[in-house]
């Protein structure tokens, strides 16, 4: 079967994300990546001009997207700003399958703490999460679905209940990443219930 002649940077970007998830980003390579997107190495190298670009590419992606998931979530409950909150953390965390796939994207994480271009990108996209979660936990409280209290710490919380539920999933293995995390984040802004009603 023949190649396409081009593929979107998204499906590109698309293609790198599952071969990290299968096989981690020290073990990556163009080829592969190729065969996932349906590309030729030569043609990945033509568009990004080498791995570590590419994988630059990954996460710059990862920090420009936060809104559009959050926006997604707001389409589906738009009479619910906590249940657009707890489906787009879910839907961040959905695309995961199982814990080794949790492992190899671990090590994507040792890139955005050691090297500082990866860094940067990923202190963007920590800083986009926790604006979307807490402007979500604003429209709650609104919505009177929380009670009152301060979005930002309350954002930082649930995101590091967010981001801890992927490795403790990882060792429980109970269900689906998705469900743990939902469950994770609700047992959190339980403590935030409504205010009584006056």
């Amino acid at each position: 079967m023949a190649r396409p002649r081009s593929a979107s940077t998204e499906q590109i970007v698309a293609a790198a994300i599952r071969v990290i998830g299968r096989v981690g980003p020290s073990r990556l390579t163009l080829a592969e990546v190729g065969d996932e997107a349906g590309l030729s190495a030569a043609a990945l190298v033509q568009r990004f001009g080498g791995r570590r670009e590419l994988l630059l590419a990954v996460a710059r992606h990862g920090a420009g997207s936060v809104p559009e998931l959050f926006d997604r979530a707001r389409e589906r409950f738009p009479a619910s700003p906590l249940n657009a909150l707890l489906d787009a953390l879910a839907e961040g965390a959905g695309a995961v399958q199982t814990p080794e796939e949790i492992s190899n994207h671990l090590a994507f994480l040792q890139m955005d703490l050691t090297d500082p271009e990866f860094h940067a990108l990923a202190l963007q996209h920590a800083r986009a999460m926790l604006v979307e979660i807490s402007a979500l936990i604003e429209e709650a409280m609104a919505a009177g679905e929380l009670g009152d209290c301060d979005p930002d710490g309350v954002g930082r919380t649930v995101q590091n209940s967010y981001n801890g539920a992927l490795v403790t999933w990882a060792i429980y293995r109970e269900g689906t990443l998705a469900e743990w995390m939902r469950g994770e984040v609700e047992a959190v802004l339980e403590g935030y219930g409504p205010a009584p009603a006056r």
